[in-house]
């Protein structure tokens, strides 16, 4: 089993920058393509950005493109999601991933291992 524990969430102004980091224990993160999703208030749980077990492809939702980065350091098992302009309605709780393909899904039913989530609140 692979324990992944997100951190980095908080409360910001629009605009604003923050960093999510997802760290594993129990089964090292380069056997996984990694991924963030996130869940906003009555919503459907979506996918927000993916990036492949070699780490150097990464794939976005078009809503976050030019403002997310996801990126892993195997050697730290962590993963990032880099987040800045900050908006209102990126305001979720965000979720980390591990699915054991090579690729990755931006479907959340493919994915093995799930952090418990943290919470980024945008105000304006």
């Amino acid at each position: 089993q692979a324990q992944l524990v997100e951190s980095g969430g908080g409360l910001v102004q629009t605009g604003g920058s923050l960093r999510l980091s997802c760290t594993a224990s129990g089964r090292t993160l380069f056997n996984y393509a990694m991924a963030w999703f996130r869940q906003a208030p009555g919503k459907e749980r979506e996918f927000v950005a993916k990036i492949w077990r070699g780490g150097s492809t990464t794939s976005y939702a078009d809503s976050v493109k030019g403002r997310f980065t996801i990126s892993r350091d195997n050697a730290k098992n962590t993963v990032y999601l880099q987040i800045k302009n900050l908006k209102v309605e990126d305001t979720a709780v965000y979720y980390c991933a591990a699915d054991s393909t090579l690729w990755g899904s931006q479907n959340p039913n493919e994915y093995d291992y799930w952090g418990q989530g943290t919470q980024v609140t945008v105000s304006s």
